[in-house]
This record gives structure tokens, sequence and C-alpha cells, in this order.
């Protein structure tokens, strides 16, 4: 017989075009191959800073997102009820003349009525800017739903915090630990780095109830309860600090643990911190047993200071961390029981940190000068670091969580130091750094300033001159004051009661909230398609632009239907959320690779153009013509600040060619392009480490564009703004809290980090439900996106419930069950797996698989659409009533953060197979049909 003879090297492409995938949100380099100018291949892109060549299943599957049959085809006008799907298409002349005439009585006479909120677009810094340029303060994005404890946290404490803000030294590290990592995030450069410390032998610990993905290739795992990581980590602490193993002359130098602390009760500063005319920290100077300013020339802090000024008693923040963290409170021995981590182990990990912080400590000859005018000799570093997500953030104590893990690291003296966690430019960046919220509207005016920021004390939080809150998510109040990313899933609860105001129009991008992106689903499809007594919608109009026929669209009046990611213009921005590394800043472009063959435009395209119908400032000439044709010209020709645009390589200096800074350049995309994508500017090698602290690094930083004068400062172990709460609640200083939020205010806004327990134990009965229920996002997908991915079904086409093998056993499940699921707030019935690597208290399932049927272009029979499920339909926005009158935010009392992981659960056999899960939700009309049972098809002929 004779053997085919295959083409061992077949034609690939005939062009290969650079850009950035957007498979998931780590913004890996790819190289797009076309063949007779379709997409016939993606690889990754082997000279890109994040991702070296490496691709993850998500970033190859890239081809089946962009011939997906559930993209949408043209603009969508609402011809049936709120959720049926039923819509005609129509002309983006006509859409976009009738979002005009929605916005602009709006805007010209109440802008707070249009509340604008965006998923992961990755262009936040475009659409904010266009949200205060139309005046409304109810602007926000995704970072609310997602990790704002992990960001807010970490800028508050130490001016960055994990992923988009910084890395571990992963050349350098002898020990690294996971806090509540999934696999979507980061992933690609994780897996990079976990590799790297897998070929040097280092050992990783990974901390987390579930043991999958990263955890499951880690040395140890610490299958933690959930919402006790603080507690954990604060027992390490106590360790550290009862061993002395704690980095004194780090803390002394670069930290706020020297500051004075007001210690007289009777004083209205009590609990403050001692400043100097100039309102600069003091500390005591060990030079001279003196008050000085922290930053003087020379001048080095006493951790025991301690003075007496106007017959008031300051001591040093340190004495406070001893006094607190020695505590019996914290020994391993007391918390054991909670976090279900025996005191024994607890001991060992913490004799594991400091023997490899302090007993393998690194030392890099490069000397660097210090912002009070030292020069140091050699770089010294501590080579444990960390890293950590979702996990630890999502719950009603992760504010405090987080800054506890950054407590930690610092004490070990192992942030910007060789070896530990080190910054990504333009972090780090204070809190004082950042801007403050505001939320002041006129009509036909833009915003005074940005909507989300920094606050600083109760003077900086948004109400209005009745008192009301100013946003419409009610961020920036007294019930979460802190709130740097808002409360996007208080949205459409707050806008169906009225509560603050009523709006007028709903304006959502990429904002999946009718389905996996809202605390209870069935309720939020309820609230976007309730109408009043007069037969209209409560909400009266939604605007809703997606590339996809997703659960959302269907909801929307108006459809604006968006590109993917191979048809238009991103900017990934220094101004927003770049691709720098430690060593170097850097950002990146997407680009049309190929031209939709459909009739739709990239949203921020839209975006400008609206703009300039609306004639809003900043988009448009003094004489009312459009400043920019599209978002593609915006990305060349805006600028923030003199010199100082969107993207920050090849720009126009007075000698010719410039990066950082320099006057817009019409050529700059082609120059990306030509270059990969991509624009990187590396730190000088003096720079490299002790960022806030050492001046090439500052110097470097002014000259790039990152900021406008050197801003080094202290990290905040005693964080002073959350003590100018706690005085307003014991009533010491104006404005002062509502009566019940007093004790709320002072137990979780505490200067130091504390633990509490979730929220949820103290509303649902943890004898009534006795588990905890946890959702984690899967490897191959990206939010909801993949579940209309033809190559990414195959991994993940439904979702089973995990049960620890106990509980397995003691409910006498079987292979093929199901299983009843009972909240506080509802109920699911779910097909069910055991887990053997699981905490013994705790379910989980992969989020966003379950879909609704009708959407996506999926079948109605499709396994997503009766098998898959979502425990959002368990959770509420609201905690369970508790006697006193009041529904509590379940979401964290600083922050904001919506607690999606402290959810109690329990669970019950049922009898026999329903067929598909419950509840089961109507299906929705498909504006772009069915996709085809089979995917086929031949590129390039």
């Amino acid at each position: 017989m004779r053997q085919p003879d295959p083409d061992r090297s077949p034609k690939v492409s005939d062009e290969v075009r650079k850009t950035t995938c957007y498979m998931c949100a780590c913004r890996c380099g790819i190289d797009v191959h076309l063949k007779n100018g379709e997409v016939a291949y993606i690889e990754g892109n082997r000279d890109h800073p994040v991702n070296h060549g490496v691709l993850c299943a998500k970033g190859a599957s890239g081809i089946m997102q962009h011939l997906s049959p559930a993209r949408l085809r043209a603009p969508l006008k609402r011809t049936g009820p709120r959720g049926s799907g039923e819509f005609e298409e129509i002309s983006w002349d006509e859409a976009l003349e009738l979002a005009v005439s929605w916005m602009k009585p709006i805007r010209e006479s109440a802008p707070e009525k249009l509340a604008f909120f965006t998923g992961r677009d990755q262009s936040q810094s475009f659409t904010s800017y266009w949200a205060q340029a139309f005046g409304t303060p109810n602007y926000a994005a995704h970072g609310g739903f997602c990790s704002v404890n992990m960001a807010a946290a970490g800028i508050y404490t130490m001016g960055g915090a994990f992923w988009e803000f910084g890395q571990p030294d992963w050349e350098r590290t002898k020990l690294f630990l996971l806090f509540g990592v999934a696999e979507d995030h980061d992933s690609n450069p994780l897996k990079m780095g976990l590799g790297r410390l897998k070929e040097r032998g280092v050992k990783t610990i990974g901390v987390n109830p579930i043991r999958t993905g990263y955890n499951a290739v880690a040395d140890e795992w610490v299958g933690i309860t959930p919402g006790t990581d603080g507690l954990f980590i604060l027992a390490l602490v106590h360790c550290l600090l009862e061993a002395g193993k704690i980095d004194l002359d780090y803390l002394a130098r670069w930290t706020n643990a020297p500051a004075l602390v007001d210690e007289d009760p009777k004083s209205d500063r009590y609990g403050l911190l001692l400043r100097d005319d100039e309102d600069r920290l003091l500390v005591i100077d060990r030079r001279t047993g003196r008050p000085a300013p922290y930053d003087g020339a020379g001048v080095k802090p006493d951790l025991r200071g301690k003075v007496r000024r106007a017959g008031i008693t300051h001591r040093s923040v340190f004495q406070l961390i001893a006094g607190r963290y020695l505590s019996k409170d914290f020994a391993p021995e007391a918390v054991e029981g909670r976090t279900g981590v025996p005191a024994a182990r607890i001991r060992r990990i913490a004799a594991e940190l400091a023997h490899v912080a302090f007993d393998q400590a690194i030392e890099i000859d490069q000397p660097w000068t210090d912002f009070r005018g030292e020069r140091h000799e050699k770089m010294i570093g501590r080579p444990v670091s960390v890293h950590a997500m979702r996990g630890i953030s999502a719950h009603s104590n992760g504010f405090q969580t987080c800054r506890a893990l950054h407590f930690l690291q610092i004490l070990l003296g192992s942030v910007e130091t060789p070896g530990g966690f080190r910054f990504k430019p333009p972090y780090p960046k204070s809190a004082e750094a950042h801007p403050k919220p505001c939320a002041d509207p006129h009509p036909g005016q833009p915003l005074d300033g940005p909507h989300l920021g920094f606050v600083h004390g109760p003077e900086d939080l948004l109400y209005r001159e009745d008192g009301t809150p100013a946003r419409i998510d009610k961020a920036f109040t007294w019930e979460n004051p802190m709130s740097a990313h808002g409360l996007m899933h208080m949205v459409i609860s707050n806008a169906h009661a009225g509560d603050p105001y009523r709006i007028d129009t709903l304006f959502l991008y990429m904002a999946n909230m009718a389905w996996n992106s809202s605390m209870g689903t069935g309720r939020a499809m309820e609230m976007l398609s309730d109408t009043d007594e007069d037969g209209e919608y409560v909400i009266p109009r939604i605007i809703y632009s997606d590339a996809y026929s997703s659960e959302m669209v269907a909801y929307a009046d108006l459809v604006l239907p968006d590109t993917t990611y191979l048809e238009r213009h991103d900017c990934i921005s220094l101004l927003d959320r770049p691709i720098s590394e430690p060593d170097a800043a850097a950002d990146a472009i997407r680009w049309p690779v190929v031209e939709p063959d459909r009739d739709v435009r990239g949203f921020q395209s839209v975006l400008v153009d609206l703009a300039a119908r609306l004639g809003l400032p900043g988009f448009v000439e003094e004489d009312g013509t459009p400043r920019y044709a599209d978002y593609a010209d915006y990305m060349i020709r805006h600028e923030r600040r003199p010199g100082v645009g969107p993207l920050a390589g090849w720009r126009v200096g007075e000698t010719g060619m410039t990066h950082g800074r320099g006057a817009p350049n019409e050529a700059q995309l082609d120059s990306y392009i030509a270059n990969g994508g991509f624009w990187m500017g590396h730190v000088p090698a003096e720079g490299a480490f002790y960022k806030p602290w050492n001046m090439a690094y500052q110097d470097w930083a002014v000259e790039t564009g990152l900021t406008d004068a050197p801003r080094p400062y202290l990290f905040d172990l005693f964080c002073e703004p959350l003590r100018r709460f706690q005085l307003a609640a014991e009533g010491r200083t104006e404005p002062q809290p509502p009566d019940h939020l007093r004790e709320r205010i002072k137990l979780t806004l505490d200067p130091l980090p504390i633990w509490y327990p979730p929220m949820e134990d103290g509303h649902a009965d943890p004898v009534e439900y006795p588990l905890h229920a946890l959702t984690q996002r899967p490897p191959a997908m990206y939010h909801s996106w993949g579940g209309q991915n033809a190559w990414l079904r195959q991994i993940h086409g439904s979702n089973p419930l995990y049960l620890p093998s106990h509980l397995w056993q003691a409910h006498g499940f079987s292979e093929g069950d199901w299983a009843r699921v009972s909240s506080a707030h509802g109920e699911i019935v779910v097909p069910v797996a055991e887990m053997a690597a699981l905490n013994d208290n705790t379910v989980w399932t992969w989020n966003a698989i379950g879909k609704r049927k009708g959407a996506w272009a999926l079948d109605d029979k499709a396994p997503e659409a009766t098998k898959g499920f979502l425990l959002n339909h368990l959770i509420h926005e609201l905690l369970p009533e508790k006697g006193d009158g009041l529904r509590w935010s379940n979401s964290d009392p600083v922050t904001g953060q919506a607690a999606w992981f402290d959810l109690r659960v329990r669970i019950e056999r049922v009898d026999r197979d329903p067929g598909e899960s419950y509840p089961v939700t109507e299906p929705q009309a498909s504006p772009v049909g069915r996709g085809p049972k089979t995917v086929a098809q031949k590129v390039g002929e």
C-alpha cells in the first residue's frame, strides 16, 4: 500500500502582522498570520516583553473569537420587550442620531442622569476622559467587581499592588508565595515565572482553598478556610516580630514606622501623625534625639522614637505595631481553628520566610543615591516574593487582608529590593500622587476633575448639597469611603430603586450585567426589564456596546456593535494599564490587522463620533468641528498634558524623534506597527531598585513623562487617611457619619491592618449555611467570552460544582449526581463532582461557563445552556436582614469591593437527574441566529 506523502512544511501564511492579544488581560504580543487577507493562524511574538513568544490556549484560539458566529453585524434597535432579544438592524447614522437625541438633553439639563460604566475595556483613561467631558459623575469600570481591594490597599500602603502594578523578581527570588490566584489573570507571565523558579529549585507555597492550576504545581499547598487569609498573614507577622526577624533598617529608612503618633485620647489629633509647619512628617533623628522632618538631609529615623509636645506624648508607629501584633490574639495557636492551618505549620512557614529573607540575602554592587542625599554602595535584597489576586480581594474583609499582605512584605524588606516584589512604571505612585475624585455636575459643562481617585479624609467624600450621595453607585460615601474603582455591582439596583436619584440612560460597554457580572442574575434581569405603573421602564433607556450577542444585548434599547480585537485600534497606555516590566516602561497598540466584514465600528471610535456630535469639550475645535477623525487619530494627537499623550514611543522632540515626552507624531502608529506593536524604554541600572526613594529612578520618571516632578514617599504601614475616618466616627471631627455606620467605621477603617470575619458570616446563619461557596475563573476563559469559542468550548463546555471528599461521601453522592445548593438568597440545582484537593468546608465551580439560552449564537441545547450554571443566582448585592431594619451592602466597607467570595450555602442531594440546571431562564431571541453545528473553514480558499 502506498503511504500518503503529506506536506511537512505547509505554507501557513503569506503575511504576518504583529499586534496585541485580547483573549485575556495579559496583553501578550501576537503574530497574526494572514493568508489571502484572512486570519489563518495566531502565535506568540517572541520579541514581546510580556510573553516572549509564549501563548496560551486562549491566545491561540483568538482566530475562533474573530470568526465567531456570535459576532454582531450591525447597529440594533429594540422591537420587542426588554430581555426578548428582538431587534431590527438600523444604520449607523440612525443609531448615533438616536443616541444623541437621548444624551444631548441630559447633558444640557442634568448630566448625572447618564450612567456610563464599562467592563474590561483596557482603555479606561479614554472612557473616563469621555465621561468627564460629558459631565456625568457616574462613571467607573470593572474594578469594583474584581480587585479594587487589591489595588486600593496596595496604593494606600506602598504605592502599588500586584500584577499590573508590579511583579516578583523572578530571576532572584528564593521563596515564592501565591495567595488567592486563579488561572485567568496574568497567566502567561505567571506560568513563565513559575517555570523559571522550577528550573532554579525555588520553593513555591500556594495559599488557596482550591488546589488547581498554579496551586497544583506549587511545592506546598495551604488549603485555607475562605476569608481567613488576613488572619493567617497576621499570625506570620506575629511570629516574625516574636523572633525579631524583620528588616529594621528598611523600616526606619523607607516607611512611616518611625513616624510619631499622637497618644492623647483627649487630643483632637488623637491617633494622627506629628507634622511640622510645612506638613512634613516628623521622626526622631537618632543623631540628635530630636524631632526632624523625615526627608531631611542625613536624617536617621529612630524606630523607638518618643517625644512630648505641648503636653501630648507622641510615640512611633513601630511601637504600636509591636504592641498590636505581639498580642496572643495573633499567635498561631489562637488562629489555627479559624484558618484551618495548624499552628506548627504557620510557625514553620514564618521560619522559612525569615530564613530566606535574612540568611539568604542578596547584595548587588550597584551604587545609588536616596532622596535624603545619602549615597549607598550596594542594593540589599530580601529574596521573598509574593503574588496575590481576586481570592483574597473579593471578600468584605479584603481591603485589610490585602494591606496585611503588603505589611508582611514590607516588614521583611522585600518590596523594591532584589529578589522581592518590584514595581512596574509608571508605578510606584503614592496615594497622594493620585487625584481626588470629583462629582459635582453642571449642565452643559464637563466635570471639574476625574471621577475616580483616592480620598484622604471625610472632607473628600462625594455628597450633594441635600446630603445624598453624588454618584448613583454611592461610591466615596460613608458606606464605602475609599471606593477607588466605584461600585459597578450596585448601579442597576440603585438605578432601579431611584436611590439616591433616578437616572435616564444607562450606557454600558462590555459589561454583561444581565448575566455573570451581576450579584443575583435573575434579580438583575428583572430590574433591567421592570416597568412602573404607567408601563414605562423604570430605567428609561439602555445603550449597550459589545462585539458579540451576549446576554446583556437582549436588555438594550440600542446596541452599538463593536469589532473584534483584530479589527480595531486600541491603546495600552502608560496613562492607563500599560505592559511595562520592572526594568522598563512599555506601552502597546492594537490595530486593524484585518478589516471588518460587517457593519460594525470600534467602540472607542464611536465614542469619538458621539463626542463630536454632542460638542464635548476636548473633542471639538473652537468652531465646533470634530477634533479627531477617530480613535486612532485621538491616540496620535491627544495630549493629556503638554508633551504627554496616550502613547510614549516615537514622539517628536526639539532635535528629532524622542520617547516619553514630545510633540505628537503623525507617523506614530506606523512606527509602532513597524516595531512589533509596542515601545519600551529602559530604567537606568542605578534606578532599577528602591524606586520610591531612588533619585535616579525619580529623575528618569520625570524625563520619561511619568510624572512632572520627583515624588519620593514613604510606605504607609500606618494608613493615616483611615484614622481620619475613625476620628469622625468617634465624634471628634467634622463631617461625621450617620449613627448606624459609626461602629462599623471604627472597627473596619483601622490604620493598622486588622482581621474581622467576612460580613455574610454575621448575617447568614453559619449553622444553616455551613459551607463556603466560591467561583474561580477558568484558565480557558476570559469573563464570558470563551463560551462561544469553538475551540475553547471543548475544554469547558459545562461546569460541575466541586465538593470535598468528606462531604461527597457524607451525602452519598455518586458520579453523575445533582445537588440542590441553597443560600439565604436563593437556590440552584446543579451537577456535582468530587475533588480531594479542596478545603473541607468549601464548594466551588468555574465561573462564566453557564449561558442563557439564545445568547452567544449557541443552540438552546448546548451544554453551557443546560448543564452550565452560575453561582451568581445565590448572591445578592445586599446582605440578609439582621433585625436592625437595615439592608447592608454586600461589599467591603472600606472600598465597596463586591464580596463575591463571602457566600455561604448548604447542599443536599437530589433524587433524580433533572436534565438541566435550575433555575431555567427563558430563551432570548438571537439577532445573529445560531452557529453551525460544525465549524470548518479553509482559510485562503
